[in-house]
């Protein structure tokens, strides 16, 4: 058991078995996407989070990177790339985890014990400092908006300029921009 690729797929295993959507990216098993749920006892509860892991080719001796593919609002997750800032993860990673501990234990922890003090969400951390009741709305909002479970592996909602400008849209044509042509 001692090479990371028999340990990866051991832990891999050990994580669909505890009953983890699990969807690999591609035929390797170093990157794949869990689906997340918020805790019952917290603002998230309800939201389903699809996170992007990916194992580094040290792992278990280096720790996986762990994202958030659809938006959260919370203090050490950033807003625009999912990042997460956990210093289990990121400075404090020992080979005796797995990714079971990042599921039931660390990302769980994380949502309900922020840490405003280090933040990845300046935004997020002063509202949850200066008012708890409004920054616990922010995250049922977002929660609401980005993480429902039907919308789970859906791509986001995003329009490109060219759907938004689609000649459809408009009344007029060509003529009534351009005015009549000179006799």
């Amino acid at each position: 058991m001692s090479s990371p690729s028999k340990r990866r797929e051991m832990d891999l295993m050990k994580l669909m078995m505890s009953d983890y959507k699990v969807e690999m990216v591609n035929d390797g098993m170093q990157e794949f996407y869990v689906d997340f749920h918020g805790p019952s006892d917290s603002p998230y509860h309800g939201g389903v989070w699809r996170i992007r892991v990916e194992l580094p080719d040290a792992y278990p001796y280096k720790s996986p990177s762990i994202g958030f593919v659809n938006k959260i609002y919370h203090p050490n997750v950033d807003e625009m790339s999912g990042s997460v800032c956990l210093d289990v993860i990121n400075q404090t990673w020992s080979p005796m985890f797995d990714l079971v501990n990042v599921f039931e234990v660390f990302l769980p922890q994380l949502l309900l014990y922020p840490n405003p003090s280090d933040p990845l969400n300046g935004e997020a951390a002063a509202l949850m400092m200066r008012d708890r009741p409004a920054y616990e709305q922010r995250v049922k909002e977002y929660c609401e908006k980005y993480a429902k479970p039907e919308n789970i592996g859906a791509a986001p909602e995003e329009k490109s300029s060219d759907e938004e400008l689609s000649e459809d849209d408009y009344e007029s044509s060509d003529e009534a921009i351009a005015g009549q042509a000179d006799p």
